[in-house]
């Protein structure tokens, strides 16, 4: 489970190339994988929200892909640059059969920007379409906060939760990406 935030730093944003270069490989894999994690929390938002970095978690990108759609995802992100990357994770038994995916990129100011894809797969999912994006059921992804995401303090979850209790979508809420008072 996730630290609590620390609310001074309430109001912080991602930086524009993060998003930019994650909605760009996003874009790629559009047809192949179901977005989790805080990228579905970031599809299911309005439109054109700010991107406060304590309401979606754009550290890295969490998919789920369908066994028949793995070999050919693979096949992409090597195309785009991206390679395998082992974690202490690699060998413990998943049904997920996870893996880890990276690309460094250089930016303008020649800094390097790593974008990294944590990879699922996983053929029963319950998925909704948001914003022209496969995405994880609200219900569904609240429940993996508990063993595959650990950022369960973003402001999304928090209003998800809370919205879901309520008897009310939280899709295209505008609370998924509003600053709590």
């Amino acid at each position: 489970m996730g630290a609590p935030h620390n609310i001074k730093r309430y109001g912080e944003i991602w930086p524009e190339y993060r998003i930019r270069l994650g909605l760009e490989i996003l874009n790629t894999l559009k047809d192949k994988v179901i977005i989790s994690g805080g990228w579905a929390w970031h599809f299911m938002s309005e439109t054109g929200h700010t991107e406060y970095k304590h309401a979606h978690d754009h550290k890295d990108i969490d998919v789920f892909v369908k066994k028949e759609n793995v070999a050919e995802t693979v096949i992409i992100l090597q195309q785009e640059g991206f390679q395998k990357v082992w974690t202490r994770y690699d060998h413990l038994p998943s049904e997920e059969n996870f893996r880890r995916y990276e690309k460094t990129v250089v930016l303008e100011n020649d800094k390097f920007y790593r974008i990294t894809i944590d990879f699922f797969e996983k053929d029963d999912l319950e998925t909704i379409e948001a914003n022209g994006f496969t995405v994880v059921k609200p219900e569904i992804l609240l429940s993996f906060y508990r063993n595959i995401h650990s950022s369960d303090k973003c402001w999304a979850v928090m209003a998800a939760k809370n919205l879901l209790e309520k008897g009310i979508d939280p899709v295209g809420h505008p609370l998924l990406s509003k600053m709590p008072t």
